[in-house]
């Protein structure tokens, strides 16, 4: 096997692995629209195993549906990630040096 043939091996073995978590978590449900608590459960034990965007990817569900419910059961969930604070004060500092330049 050539490593094109290994990728491609790969990428099919991880989107089998993501269809069966996300029939597994349907198969919880009763077929109704609303989510049963199996589902919410599942759903909240797995964003906080892998995090919020990843489960909302993976279940294809709403992130701010798996916020509400962690919320809900008491999680405290930030608005975005650690690195977007850190980025913003980067690029703030940024900003301020080249205004000091421009005058």
């Amino acid at each position: 096997m050539n490593k094109l043939e290994i990728r491609e091996l790969i990428k099919a073995s991880i989107v089998e692995e993501e269809l069966n978590k996300r029939e597994e978590f349907r198969a919880l449900g009763s077929g109704k629209k609303r989510y049963t608590e199996e589902q919410k459960e599942y759903a909240i034990n797995k964003a906080q195993e892998i995090g919020v965007r990843a489960t909302a990817r993976l279940l294809q569900l709403s992130r701010k549906t798996i916020q509400r419910w962690l919320r809900a059961k008491g999680t405290r969930v930030k608005r975005c990630p650690d690195w977007v604070y850190d980025w913003a004060y980067w690029r703030r500092k940024r900003w301020e040096r080249i205004k000091l330049y421009r005058q």
